[in-house]
């Protein structure tokens, strides 16, 4: 099966712009692991989407979630399903999978450093099912070991 597959970099935006674009174009479902989570554009694009009425859950780090700038919380008292995960030393994932066969992975952490100042990578990869499925049950492992976030509006 052929697969439609892009990168994008950072410093100079593209890395950014094409997960922005991966989040925009998820249909169905979009679930998201994150080590660290404190880029307000990758944030409001996922509330929009699930606002839209696609289903959006995430897995992220449970050390992290508390830093000063997460938007963990954030993204909890927005309506989405945030979980946090404290099986491991750190839990250093990045990776969102789609309902449409999507994949967005790399180095890239959903931050403003990651945008900004950082040297990263992102490359998405659409319309591998066998793929998709990996990243999927990966996710669903990771999903069911974690705990759930309370909105905290404190």
């Amino acid at each position: 099966m052929d697969a439609d597959i892009s990168a994008g970099f950072s410093p100079g935006g593209t890395a950014q712009a094409l997960i922005l674009n991966f989040i925009h174009s998820a249909a169905g479902s979009a679930d998201v692991a994150a080590y660290d989570f404190t880029s307000a554009p990758v944030a409001e694009a996922l509330s929009q989407l699930a606002q839209s009425g696609v289903r959006v859950r995430i897995v992220a780090d449970e050390k992290k979630s508390h830093d000063r700038w997460s938007l963990v919380n954030k993204l909890a008292c927005s309506g989405i399903q945030v979980r946090t995960d404290e099986q491991y030393s750190i839990m250093h994932n990045k990776f969102i999978v789609t309902g449409n066969n999507g994949v967005q992975t790399g180095s890239f952490n959903y931050t403003s450093s990651a945008e900004k100042r950082n040297a990263e990578n992102a490359l998405v990869i659409r319309g591998n099912s066998f793929l998709s499925q990996q990243y999927q049950n990966e996710f669903n492992r990771l999903w069911a070991e974690s705990s759930p976030v309370q909105c905290n509006y404190s």
